[in-house]
């Protein structure tokens, strides 16, 4: 029987930015399990980054529509731009606000103090001005012309769902789309299975756009952290030294889905595979 995980010090993947190939080193740490393939992209501006995307986007299927329940297959996907102003900045957005008012089997949360999405031109200040003056000049986004950010924090924690409901659910893919990724190693996702097993984290390259995806063999994914940066944002907290401040754009994952029961098995399965192998080791 094959290993499910493997530990790895660094991936090497290919990534196209604009009409050239270049290398994109993918960071990964803690047990990763094998069928993760990564697909990442970063660059001065969106050009250097859509190729990948539109790839990415393309190997999920189908965008499904903005609806409850379970299409079983596709994809979705959260641009924020549909967000109405009474819950963009300065108001928070409410973490349910993609399963329940607008169903896309997401739930949102962080250790700070909220959730925010940016508003847009003629309502307030764009990119998180209102928080920063500066933060105008810092990011940009991806699809015009909102973004996305924690407070307080820079960790967000996405939970899946089917949409419009409460049922716990798994996805097999999800990448994101940051804005301003200044420092390599700090920007990531980690992503978790339904026991909360770490099933690896993977680091964002650098550039004004970055990209990251992950997708794995089968829908194994029951959370995602997400790690933007170094620092949250504040009010005269500027980007710049050792401070690398990071706001996120679109989020892009596979179908929510409740696998089988037969699945459920394989999984208890493999996690008493692990739990076992790790008791010989410590003796």
């Amino acid at each position: 029987m094959s290993r499910p995980y493997l530990r790895f010090s660094l991936r090497s993947v290919r990534s196209s930015r604009s009409a050239a190939v270049v290398l994109a080193h993918v960071l990964v740490l803690g047990a990763v399990r094998l069928d993760a393939q990564t697909v990442s992209a970063g660059g001065a501006n969106v050009a250097a980054i859509q190729g990948t995307v539109d790839a990415f986007r393309s190997s999920l299927g189908t965008l499904n529509a903005n609806v409850a329940g379970t299409f079983g297959s596709g994809r979705r996907e959260i641009n924020w731009d549909g967000v109405p102003d009474s819950f963009s900045a300065p108001t928070n957005l409410p973490g349910n606000f993609f399963n329940a008012n607008s169903p896309r089997g997401v739930g949102l949360s962080t250790p700070g103090t909220g959730l925010a999405v940016s508003a847009k031109s003629g309502v307030g200040p764009v990119d998180f001005g209102n928080i920063d003056p500066s933060y105008t000049n810092t990011f940009e986004p991806f699809s015009a012309q909102r973004l996305f950010t924690a407070l307080g924090s820079n960790i967000v924690d996405v939970n899946f769902f089917i949409a419009g409901s409460s049922t716990a659910a798994f996805t097999r893919a999800f990448g994101v789309i940051f804005s301003d990724v200044d420092l390599a190693s700090t920007t990531s996702l980690q992503f978790f299975d339904g026991a909360n097993t770490s099933l690896g984290t993977f680091f964002a390259p650098t550039g004004a756009f970055s990209f990251l995806g992950v997708t794995f063999g089968s829908s194994v994914v029951s959370r995602v952290r997400i790690t933007s940066g170094n620092t949250a944002l504040a009010a005269d907290v500027n980007d710049a030294g050792n401070s690398d401040l990071v706001v996120m754009d679109d989020f892009i994952y596979a179908e929510t889905v409740v696998p089988e029961p037969g699945t459920y098995s394989l999984m208890a399965a493999g996690l008493l595979a692990v739990a076992f192998a790790r008791r010989r080791r410590q003796r």
